[in-house]
């Protein structure tokens, strides 16, 4: 209990940093509730909780208070047929939980403060490669929980940072790979960014990034990691999807960048170039594989667009 005080972590406001892991196992497990809970003296109390759940729960009424107590993958196939938690008021009641699988958080000294753990209204397994997959998205949980003040997000955006797209879409390519699922990345480029900055002013051109920024996030899924590379490049890989489902997402980015052009000062337009590409494991062995690739398509589609231009209008003058 001291050290799950000494992190400071407790009755601490959700941090996307750890929405996106519950909302990445959610998905990538098919389950209604994804949880990151925290076990305390008597209650257990969740940093994220993503699905039909409340904030914190009584200790004794916890799964959690047992998959604590060991150091491997805790699961409960059928609470129903388990005499340990048939008459727990969640499996008896509201959400009636059957199946639970719990990764006990392993952090400094060996202790184990809470869980990443997953619940469902139906029963059903994890088999070994699922456990695995499982234990590597608590490990992610762990890194962030140790490094609690770790700057993965970009300030100015709120999007992740390099380092913490990397990290995040590692791992996530990590089991859509083991899971047989499809992934796609895509990479975006803002064009003539410079002469925002040099027309406008840089606070103007900080405002115009942190629009395109608010468009993705508006346009994508929450289950899809976006990150800010630097400067005016930004990327975002998709879990369980693959290019039949960006073309749409791409399109409404534009239209929201068209809607917002009226507020811009001195109205100009905030355009991209795009570049996008579906996971393929014989050609990409890790995400960064994957950005250069998708770098090489967005480049291709902006020197394209500059030959496709129409030249800008002459005024013929007259002669003397």
């Amino acid at each position: 209990m001291a050290m799950l005080r000494s992190l400071d972590i407790l009755d601490t406001l959700p941090e996307e940093r750890f929405e996106r892991l519950t909302r990445l196992a959610r998905r990538l497990f098919g389950v209604p509730i994804a949880l990151i809970s925290l076990v305390d003296a008597q209650r257990q109390w969740f940093k994220s909780a993503e699905g039909p759940f409340r904030r914190e729960t009584p200790r004794d009424l916890s799964f959690c208070g047992h998959a604590v107590q060991g150091k491997d993958v805790f699961v409960v196939p059928d609470a129903l047929a388990d005499g340990r938690f048939r008459g727990h008021p969640l499996v008896a009641g509201e959400p009636h939980i059957r199946f639970y699988a719990g990764y006990p958080l392993t952090v400094s000294g060996g202790l184990r403060p809470g869980t990443l753990c997953l619940m469902d209204t139906r029963p059903t397994d994890l088999d070994a490669q699922q456990r695995e997959s499982l234990c590597d998205l608590g490990h992610l949980v762990e890194r962030e929980i140790i490094a609690f003040q770790l700057a993965i997000s970009d300030e100015l955006t709120s999007v992740a940072n390099r380092r913490g797209f990397e990290t995040i879409a590692e791992h996530a390519l990590s089991l859509c790979r083991r899971g047989g699922k499809p992934a796609s990345l895509v990479y975006f480029d803002l064009n003539h960014f410079k002469k925002i900055n040099d027309r406008h002013g840089h606070s103007e051109g900080d405002r115009a990034l942190a629009t395109f920024a608010r468009a993705l996030k508006d346009a994508f899924r929450e289950s899809d990691v976006i990150g800010r590379l630097g400067g005016d490049e930004f990327v975002v890989f998709l879990a369980d999807s693959d290019l039949t489902q960006t073309a749409g997402i791409v399109s409404r980015v534009r239209q929201a960048l068209a809607a917002w052009r009226g507020e811009a000062a001195g109205n100009y337009e905030i355009s991209f170039s795009v570049g996008q590409i579906q996971y393929d494991p014989g050609r990409h062995t890790c995400v960064g594989d994957m950005v250069m690739e998708a770098d090489k398509a967005m480049y291709s589609h902006k020197k394209t667009s500059r030959i496709q231009a129409p030249p800008p209008a002459q005024r013929t003058l007259p002669l003397p």
